[in-house]
């Protein structure tokens, strides 16, 4: 069988359909119960902190996770959902916890270098409240819009919205993540850590600007090219190998690097979210 007939076979066909979103929801469940199992082992770590960046980080892993679980679990059920709008926030919002959960890092990162080089930290937080509130908002206000009046051109400017969002992303983490990785190779060889700790952030870094980056050029296909519709039961395929890409690998691999729990006594670095 040729790879094209192959390819609209098993697209076309719902038993395959069933099979590849249940993949999808398995694949996703696994991820959930690793973050949250992850979640509860830090709590029980360090039960005097309250919600540190790293816990908050575990859990909307787990949330985002389980949310994309469900979706898929039942997609054809959401696929009938009107107005059509509904079915977008329901496979759009969990992209946008993604996004926030990731930046989430971004911000940890730069916390750390700034601190290192003696530079206030002060206005990191509300920035990275601020960038927050304003995506959730353009997407909303998007969204109300679609629903009030369902136009093609306004799919269109939604999906180019959130790729120029994860091309953000991506060079956040190029920008911070790059930035630590350089500082981290200008200590001392005999520096306690130093290796391990520059592994893990030129690990993560390649692979959250990676992710962030695909999700922007598919986004943009997506956008305006029909075949690559991720909002369709019939493009199973191409849904699995996104969604594999841009979330579910990622999110394993950065779960599996960052896997390390805090120490007891004497953390310095996980700071409770005010």
């Amino acid at each position: 069988m040729e790879f094209s007939n192959w390819w609209h076979h098993i697209n076309d066909s719902p038993f395959w359909q069933d099979r590849i979103f249940h993949l999808l929801a398995a694949l996703y469940a696994v991820v959930a119960v690793i973050a949250l199992v992850q979640l509860v082992r830090i709590q029980l770590r360090v039960p005097e902190y309250g919600w540190t960046t790293q816990k908050l980080f575990h859990f909307l892993n787990f949330f985002v996770n389980a949310v994309r679980c469900s979706v898929f679990i039942f997609r054809r059920d959401v696929h009938k959902l009107q107005p059509d709008i509904v079915q977008h926030i329901l496979l759009d919002m969990p992209s946008l916890a993604f996004f926030t959960t990731y930046t989430l890092l971004v911000l940890f990162w730069a916390e750390i270098y700034y601190q290192a080089r003696a530079v206030s930290t002060d206005g990191l937080r509300p920035s990275f409240y601020t960038i927050n509130a304003v995506v959730y908002i353009v997407q909303i206000v998007l969204w109300l819009i679609l629903w009030w009046k369902p136009v093609s051109v306004l799919v269109i400017v939604s999906k180019m919205f959130f790729a120029g969002v994860s091309l953000f992303a991506a060079l956040a983490f190029l920008l911070y993540g790059g930035r630590l990785f350089l500082m981290l190779q200008r200590f001392p060889v005999e520096s306690k850590g130093r290796r391990k700790k520059l592994q893990e952030v030129g690990y993560v870094t390649t692979i959250c600007f990676s992710c962030f980056f695909v999700r922007c050029v598919m986004m943009c296909f997506n956008a305006f090219d029909k075949a690559a519709d991720l909002d369709v039961l019939n493009h199973s395929v191409l849904n699995f190998i996104y969604y594999l890409l841009v979330e579910i690998l990622p999110s394993s691999l950065v779960l599996f690097i960052l896997r390390k729990l805090p120490p007891k006594r004497g953390i310095t670095q996980y700071h409770q979210i005010h």
